[in-house]
């Protein structure tokens, strides 16, 4: 059954489009092309609201002033939010017509991305306060709440108060306590770690190293017990392990219990098992407790999420020294080492022992481990400099602006809500 004539027309929220029937096959709007597939009146009503068959119009319920952008984008491969609307409203619109946020233009993608995240986090903090007055709320029903363990009321509270304390330092002062505890533990651990690798330390009686030792499992322990508690009370045991920083915890505990293990079976002496290249490197992994102080400071917090938004730039700026790298170092080997037989600069013997040199250069680092002898090779150690400046200032512009938007936006939210606004990079 064929309802089209010569036109067809899209009646959007009262605002009329016309539109020849030989595009509809191919309409870019997804919505919009399933209309040729309909074989009867009832298939057309499944996708538009309402259809007068004698004009052949099609009407659909929509915001029309975010239609009309859709359209541009239709005509001209361009899409830009609608002034003075809402990105989230425009982008429900969006997946109406069968559109996708990989179709914004690249700072609109920005901003619907900025959006989502503070929906998500008053979102967040809105669920969490209505869990804390579950008392004079009505129950909701379970096709909208994700059903939960059967368990008493006061043991759901206290659960909560628990996760609370483990995950929101600023949630109370017992949470603040057990936040600097925590940070105290990680600088002791720090502090016998760094000092186990002095010359001093390493000759040091018995009684130093068995002082050590203690110290070392204490610390140990501490951080596999509050590994523990938290893992008891967090909500979703899945996305518990899922979460970078509990992996990071994982990484950093376990080298100690492989080694003492190892001590175990082998009942060799643990000064000679250190010795072993694989324990020592598992000793040095302990170096990721540190990445532990991101739960409780909105530095590394704001670093972190900085990295998240940032990666396109990351990625733009390791290929700008890739490329730069090949370059400069081909022509420098070639100048200091494959021209002049006589004067060889054996630094320069192969490409890669040029690529040092020229990422210590665009970097400005200038190790002077090995430079140029050559006029040639000198000039292009100039323009290797020059260039390098130039190459690192122009994504950098970009991974400044969003730190600063980053610091801002967690000092915000921190100061609003009274936790520290981490869930968005932890959860990766």
């Amino acid at each position: 059954m064929n309802f089209r004539r010569g036109t067809f027309i899209l009646n959007v929220g009262g605002s009329r489009h016309r539109f020849p029937n030989e595009v509809l096959a191919s309409f870019p709007l997804r919505r919009v092309s399933r209309l040729h597939g309909c074989a009867s009146e009832q298939e057309v009503l499944e996708v538009c609201d309402d259809y007068d068959r004698e004009r052949n119009e099609y009407f659909f319920d929509r915001h029309s002033e975010a239609f009309g952008f859709i359209l541009l984008y239709v005509k001209y491969g361009k899409l830009r939010f609608a002034p003075h609307m809402c990105e989230l409203s425009f982008y429900n619109e969006m997946l109406y017509w069968g559109l996708e946020a990989a179709h914004l233009e690249y700072c609109c993608q920005r901003r619907l991305d900025d959006r989502r995240s503070e929906t998500y986090y008053a979102c967040y903090s809105d669920e969490s306060s209505k869990e804390e007055d579950d008392e004079s709320c009505p129950a909701i029903p379970s096709t909208i709440r994700t059903p939960e363990p059967q368990t008493s009321h006061g043991g759901k509270k206290w659960l909560e108060r628990m996760r609370r304390t483990f995950e929101e330092p600023t949630s109370s002062v017992a949470a603040q306590i057990l936040a600097t505890v925590s940070i105290l533990f990680v600088i002791v651990s720090m502090v016998v770690l760094c000092a186990s690798t002095l010359p001093d330390w390493k000759t040091a009686e018995n009684n130093s190293v068995e002082e050590h030792r203690i110290i070392e499992a204490v610390c140990i322990g501490w951080f596999t017990a509050e590994c523990i508690v938290r893992f008891i009370v967090s909500r979703n045991k899945c996305e518990f392990v899922k979460k970078p920083l509990n992996i990071i915890d994982l990484l950093a505990i376990s080298p100690y219990y492989i080694s003492v293990l190892l001590t175990i079976l082998t009942g060799e002496n643990s000064q000679l098992q250190r010795a072993g290249v694989t324990l020592r490197v598992l000793r040095m992994m302990r170096i990721f407790w540190v990445i532990k102080l991101a739960r409780h400071f909105i530095g590394l917090q704001t670093l972190g999420l900085t990295l998240k938004r940032c990666y396109r730039e990351m990625v733009m700026l390791l290929v700008f020294i890739c490329v730069a790298m090949a370059i400069f170092g081909a022509l420098s080997q070639l100048l200091e080492h494959g021209l002049d037989l006589e004067t060889k600069n054996e630094d320069y013997a192969s490409i890669p022992a040029a690529c040092w040199w020229v990422i210590i250069s665009m970097t400005t680092v200038g190790y002077g481990d090995m430079y140029p002898i050559t006029m040639p090779g000198r000039v292009l150690g100039g323009v290797c400099v020059v260039s390098g400046i130039v190459l690192l200032a122009l994504p950098i512009t970009f991974i400044y602006h969003s730190f600063v938007q980053c610091y801002h936006e967690l000092k915000f939210r921190s100061a609003r809500y009274s936790r520290p606004i981490s869930t968005e990079f932890l959860n990766g």
